[in-house]
């Protein structure tokens, strides 16, 4: 049971990390378009990561199912030590990315890690490689691909659509009125005088040159809900697989309590959402400011390519990264605009980032794995 408590530690650790680095995948484009400061931002972001990580408890049996009996064959000697191992490896991994302002993808490290891990402890033939590539390798690599193309696809028609839109305003504006008698000889005389105010929706720069104030709902408000989506989705898709973490090390502790798995979910929430908050600044400005400039219209087409498919591919299991989906969305409308508008030098960094995180995590987890077998 003791080894379960550091287990429970260590994710929630990893939780952490993964906030830190995580929440700026659906956030920065309310920065880098101006729709708000980075503090708002976040806190926006961390709100509906954790409630997509809650809601996950609900809908993550075939990512668990994934990440717990889908990669490894037969039984493992030593689960602790091989669930402690691909933990560590990943905090470590995503700590210092984090620190080094790089977004990176714990999906990947913990990918990584496990076939690492599983090859230390149990030989090439204890990983299931073909399960592997169909389930983990393949949505990896395409995913960016496919976000990039999404992402060209939606900008134009968004601009078509949304991109000139001053959005609607419902306001209340006073209103005079007057009830007059008017008599055979043509004089008149005021019976009744009242004052009220009125309804009126007209488009927000109709209002605006009426010195009308009210509730206003234009492309801010709607980039605003994409990024609530992209973030809740992440938290829909991230949660999961750190969770299942916890579950390599449960087998060897035995049965659990049914509420076990939900409370993993709500704690992982929790330290998922505090990650967000207290470290997501540094990798946020990354991608809100160094890789292109933004407008509403082309952010808000990143989002929604971001929270369609990571919402889609978490419930059907497939564990795609939320840093590569939101990366390549942002990189797609620096390429719609022109070449020149894309940092490239920040651009290679993040996908050097991206091609060494699985050999990084999987090295860092098969000498870790064998380290704990041999104490533990």
């Amino acid at each position: 049971m003791e080894f379960l408590f550091i287990g429970l530690l260590l994710v929630l650790l990893l939780a952490y990390a993964n906030g830190a680095n995580d929440v700026s995948k659906a956030v920065a484009t309310l920065v880098g378009s101006g729709v708000t400061n980075y503090r708002t931002a976040i806190l926006w972001g961390t709100i509906w990561t954790v409630l997509g990580s809650v809601i996950a408890a609900s809908w993550a049996t075939a990512m668990l199912r994934t990440f717990t009996t889908g990669i490894l064959k037969g039984e493992v000697a030593s689960p602790v030590a091989l669930g402690l191992a691909v933990i560590t490896a990943a905090i470590l991994w995503v700590l210092f990315a984090s620190w080094k302002g790089l977004p990176v993808s714990t999906t990947h490290a913990i990918a990584g890690g496990l076939c690492g891990s599983g090859v230390a402890l149990l030989g090439l033939s204890g990983v299931d490689w073909f399960t592997v590539l169909k389930k983990a390798a393949l949505p990896l690599a395409l995913s960016p691909m496919v976000a990039f193309l999404l992402t060209w696809a939606l900008l134009p028609l968004l601009e078509a659509t949304v991109g000139r839109w001053s959005g609607y305003c419902l306001c209340l504006q006073p209103r005079t009125g007057a009830l007059i008698a008017i008599n055979p000889q043509g004089n008149s005389r005021i019976l009744h005088q009242g004052i009220g105010t009125e309804v009126v929706l007209d488009t927000g720069t109709a209002c605006e040159r009426s010195q009308l104030s009210g509730v206003s709902v234009g492309m801010d408000s709607i980039h605003w809900l994409s990024s609530g989506a992209a973030s809740f989705a992440r938290g829909l898709n991230d949660a999961p697989k750190i969770v299942s973490l916890i579950l390599i090390v449960q087998i060897s502790s035995g049965q659990l309590p049914s509420e076990f798995l939900f409370v993993m979910f709500v704690l992982t929430a929790l330290a998922m959402g505090a990650g967000s908050y207290w470290g997501g600044r540094r990798v946020t400005e990354v991608l809100a400011e160094r890789v292109t400039s933004m407008n509403h219209t082309e952010g808000l087409a990143a989002n929604l390519t971001t929270s369609a498919l990571v919402t889609a591919t978490a419930i059907v299991g497939m564990p795609v990264s939320t840093t590569h989906v939101s990366g390549s969305a942002i990189i797609g409308v620096g390429v719609w605009k022109g070449l020149k508008m894309v940092r490239w030098g920040t651009v290679k960094e993040m996908i050097l980032a991206w091609a060494v995180t699985v050999p990084v995590a999987a090295i860092l987890a098969a000498g870790l794995a064998l380290l704990f077998r041999a104490l533990l």
